[in-house]
């Protein structure tokens, strides 16, 4: 997995074995979050139902502080951005490919930094989609 720059963020990229649905699925799971995301203990959407475009919350870190996020934009079953306590955080996105979907996950282009805990969510995003 090599970071890339891209639309002024830096972005990596997996491959997992699993339909884009699945993987989709997972990424919007509010509550499946912590299995993936090695910087969330827990999350909590404001609203009832699945995760949509305007949708706000509270994510807790590991060591218990509570952030409030709001998803900025959203393409049903592709893509999500998100702000955390205002900040320009992370997108997520899936695509098809011939051997399971490519999952990715950006940062912006001052936090490269944050490349190596996303390459471990996306690691763990493999992990629990494996059979």
């Amino acid at each position: 997995m090599i970071p890339a720059l891209r639309s002024g963020r830096w972005s990596v990229e997996r491959v997992v074995p699993a339909s884009p649905d699945d993987v989709w699925a997972v990424l919007t799971d509010v509550a499946a979050w912590p299995r993936w995301g090695p910087t969330v203990s827990r999350a909590r959407l404001e609203h009832e139902g699945p995760l949509r475009q305007g949708s706000r919350g509270t994510v807790w870190t590991p060591v218990g502080v509570g952030l409030p996020f709001v998803v900025d934009d959203l393409l049903p079953g592709r893509w999500w951005s998100w702000r955390v306590a205002g900040v320009t955080a992370t997108a997520h996105w899936v695509d098809p490919h011939p051997r399971g979907t490519v999952v990715g996950m950006d940062a912006p282009v001052w936090a490269p930094g944050y490349l190596a805990v996303l390459a471990v969510a996306l690691r763990r995003i493999e992990e629990m989609m494996t059979p």
